[in-house]
C-alpha cells in the first residue's frame, strides 16, 4: 500500500468533496516537547473552531503521523486522573516530534461532545458511582455525540492522504477512512494508569469498544 501512488488511493484527496472548514492563522508555537506549527481553523456550517499542532513537510504520498484528539480540559489542562487525556495527548507529541513529520487536530469536542459545564455534571454523576457511558445517558445525551468528517478536511487541506493514525477509537479510524484518507497504521496509544482512571478504560473498551490492553501501575 505504501507504494502505491495517490491517483491510485481512492482519489485521495476526494476530487468531489465540499470544503466546510477554513484556515485562519497559522504560527509558529515552540514547546518543551519541540518546536511545532499551530493552525486555528474555522468551521463554515457551525460555530467549531479547531486547532491543529503539526511539523515537518506534508505530503500526499508519504504515510504520515496523525492523532484525533478530543478536548479534554480536565486532563490536558489541570491534570486529571480520571482519564488518560493528557498523557495521550503529550505521547503524540512526542511520538511526531521523534519522527519529524506529523499532525494533531485537537477537536474541541468536550466530554465526547457535551460540553465543558455538563461534563462536570456527568462528574458529578460519576462520583454518585455511575461510569461515563452511564452518566451521559442520564442526563439525556448520546453516548458519544462527536463527528469527525471535518477533522479528515483539516488533514486534506493540511495535504495529507496517507495516514498512520495514533488512535484506539475504532470510530475515529471508520470515519477518516470513510472520509477518503488511507489508513496505512494504526498505532495504538496505551498509558500506564491506575484507579480512577482505570475504571474509566475499562468502560471505554467494554462499551465502546475502544482498541485497549489496560496497564496499571
Amino acid at each position: 500500500m505504501e507504494n502505491l501512488v495517490v491517483s491510485q488511493v481512492k482519489n485521495c484527496p476526494p476530487v468531489d468533496r465540499s470544503i466546510s472548514v477554513e484556515r485562519v492563522a497559522t504560527a509558529n508555537l515552540p514547546t518543551e516537547t519541540g518546536d511545532f506549527k499551530i493552525a486555528g481553523y474555522r468551521s463554515l456550517i457551525s460555530d467549531e473552531e479547531f486547532v491543529v499542532l503539526y511539523k515537518g513537510e506534508l505530503r500526499p504520498d508519504v504515510p504520515t503521523l496523525v492523532r484525533i484528539h478530543s478536548q479534554c480540559l480536565t486532563g490536558d489542562v489541570f491534570g486529571s486522573i480520571k482519564c488518560d487525556c493528557g498523557p495521550q495527548l503529550h505521547k503524540a507529541m512526542q511520538m511526531i516530534e521523534d519522527e519529524g513529520r506529523g499532525a494533531i487536530v485537537y477537536q474541541q469536542q468536550e466530554g465526547r461532545g457535551i460540553g465543558i459545564i455538563n461534563k462536570i455534571r456527568a462528574y458529578a454523576l460519576q462520583d454518585e458511582g455511575a461510569d461515563t457511558v452511564e452518566a451521559n445517558e442520564k442526563l439525556g445525551f448520546e453516548v458519544d455525540a462527536r463527528e469527525y468528517q471535518q477533522c479528515a478536511e483539516i488533514l486534506f487541506d493540511l495535504g495529507l492522504c496517507k495516514v498512520k493514525v495514533i488512535s484506539n477509537n475504532p470510530d475515529k479510524l471508520k470515519a477518516l477512512e470513510e472520509a477518503g484518507l488511507t489508513i496505512v497504521e494504526r498505532i495504538p496509544i496505551e498509558i500506564k494508569t491506575n484507579d480512577p482512571a482505570a475504571h474509566y478504560l475499562r468502560t471505554k473498551k467494554e462499551k465502546l469498544g475502544h482498541l485497549i490492553h489496560i496497564t496499571t501501575d
